[in-house]
């Protein structure tokens, strides 16, 4: 059973919102499996159907800003997302943050959130080199001096509150149910690579857990919905 629930997003905005979140994903000239799931996952809930997930977005920074700064209330929220999609290869890199700078700047929001984030940018090629594999950007966020910097992404995105089915949804399938185990890489007995867990990957996987339960929450608690596809 699923109740009804009154959007505070209009078609419009949600479409824009995808392709934005598309632009982000292409912004380091590479669209990682990760950050594809996550795309496709909003895709797959009707938000933006007709978006082709192949290209970069045909939309500037001006023409998203455009639609979703008419509704401060989404913006903030997209911006929100738009951190978690450019993170979610446990990367944070030069591009993306350009464009997620723009993108604030745009809809006249707070860049102190960004400000704390760009801060964690590789400060040169070695450390940057370091950071591209799963294993070094791990190490990389889990050096005591980027912890403090981060703290206030993760009291941002702590105080995001959910009000739509469809973006409750895409959190639900976005972010997994459980810390993915990490593993190894075995090509002809010799190991290629090591992954570590998400949770290691991530610095902002504790974050994402927390807002994964919120979604889940508002879906069950106040759409009526079945969650158990999510669990």
């Amino acid at each position: 059973m699923t109740g009804t629930i009154k959007s505070p997003y209009t078609s419009e905005e949600m479409s824009v919102w995808l392709q934005g979140l598309l632009a982000i994903a292409w912004a380091d000239g590479h669209f990682d499996e990760e950050e594809k799931d996550l795309i496709t996952s909003l895709s797959e809930l009707e938000a933006a159907p007709n978006v082709s997930l192949d290209s970069t977005s045909d939309l500037s920074p001006q023409d998203v800003a455009a639609v979703l700064d008419k509704n401060p209330f989404a913006a903030e929220n997209f911006l929100r997302t738009a951190v978690m999609v450019a993170i979610a290869d446990g990367v944070y890199s030069e591009p993306e943050d350009e464009l997620l700078h723009q993108y604030c700047e745009l809809m006249h929001l707070d860049n102190t959130i960004l400000e704390s984030l760009r801060a964690t940018l590789p400060k040169n090629q070695s450390q940057a080199t370091a950071g591209s594999s799963a294993e070094g950007s791990a190490s990389f966020y889990e050096d005591a001096q980027y912890k403090p910097m981060l703290k206030p992404v993760q009291k941002w995105l702590d105080g995001f509150e959910i009000h739509d089915p469809r973006l409750a949804r895409f959190l639900c399938k976005m972010i997994p149910p459980q810390c993915p185990f990490e593993r190894d890489v075995v090509v002809f007995g010799q190991k290629v690579v090591h992954i570590p867990a998400m949770c290691k990957i991530n610095p902002l996987y504790e974050q994402l857990v927390g807002l994964r339960f919120r979604a889940l929450s508002f879906l069950a608690d106040e759409c009526r919905e079945d969650v158990s596809k999510y669990c």
